[in-house]
């Protein structure tokens, strides 16, 4: 494929693909919308309003001139679609979307298109993968962010470490704010209680631990449960399954 510009492009969908090793990526924007998804691999994408978790053939929309960062533990293999808004429905505010196989495979397809000189057939994939983007399921990985600086500390802490056990009398001393406060700001900034927002981290934080293999009584350690059984069972009950059962590849 030649080399092109995405942002400017004149065709309404442009997909292009790279592998990367480990890496945590710089903070940038685009100036279109982007679907951000890697078959192969687990990302975890940034902006200043929230975190996503996005574990294989999932998908991460990004609006455009949103500024964010993409981050992976592990070598990975990422599909961007490059989308003009003008031209095709997308979300306005950062989501994940399931990524069916027949997406994913116009993807990987149509980044070795040379998307302004198009072959008939080539046209005919890129207007089937353009009428499945705005269609794609909304999924529950995402992480609101806290917008009050105060909170914003509390929150960064966590997310460095999902199994800190400190309650939030403990995490708001010292900053100059009692828990009832940070307890009504928190709901206010995120739409979650604490204790929800926490539970939240720790199931994606989950996600993440389980799509790279790791065992499931190593996660439930590593995301603050002491009781595998109770680990195994809160996670069922958010994703249907259980952890040991976890197919990144489903729904």
């Amino acid at each position: 494929m030649a080399l092109i510009n995405a942002d400017h492009a004149l065709s309404a969908v442009v997909v292009l693909a790279e592998r990367y090793t480990a890496m945590d990526g710089p903070w940038h924007s685009h100036r279109r919308a982007q679907l951000i998804h890697a078959s192969e691999g687990v990302l975890t994408v940034q902006s200043a309003t929230g975190l996503w978790v996005v574990p294989p053939q999932r998908g991460v929309w990004i609006p455009g001139e949103t500024v964010h960062k993409v981050s992976s533990q592990r070598d990975f293999w990422l599909h961007t679609a490059y989308v003009d808004p003008t031209a095709i429905a997308c979300p306005s505010e950062c989501r994940v979307v399931a990524v069916d196989r027949l997406t994913n495979e116009l993807l990987i397809e149509a980044a070795t298109f040379d998307a302004e000189v198009l072959t008939p057939t080539q046209a005919r994939l890129m207007q089937v993968l353009t009428d499945r983007l705005p269609h794609l399921t909304h999924m529950p990985f995402h992480l609101p962010r806290p917008q009050d600086a105060r909170l914003l500390r509390i929150t960064q802490a966590l997310e460095r470490d999902p199994a800190d056990a400190r309650t939030l009398e403990q995490l708001v001393i010292g900053m100059g704010l009692s828990a009832r406060t940070a307890a009504r700001l928190f709901q206010s900034d995120t739409g979650l209680t604490f204790g929800k927002w926490r539970l939240q981290l720790r199931l994606l934080a989950a996600v993440e631990r389980l799509s790279l293999g790791h065992a499931v009584s190593r996660v439930a350690l590593d995301v603050g449960y002491e009781d595998v059984s109770a680990f195994i069972s809160v996670f069922k009950e958010a994703f249907g399954q259980t952890p040991a059962k976890w197919d990144p590849q489903s729904g």
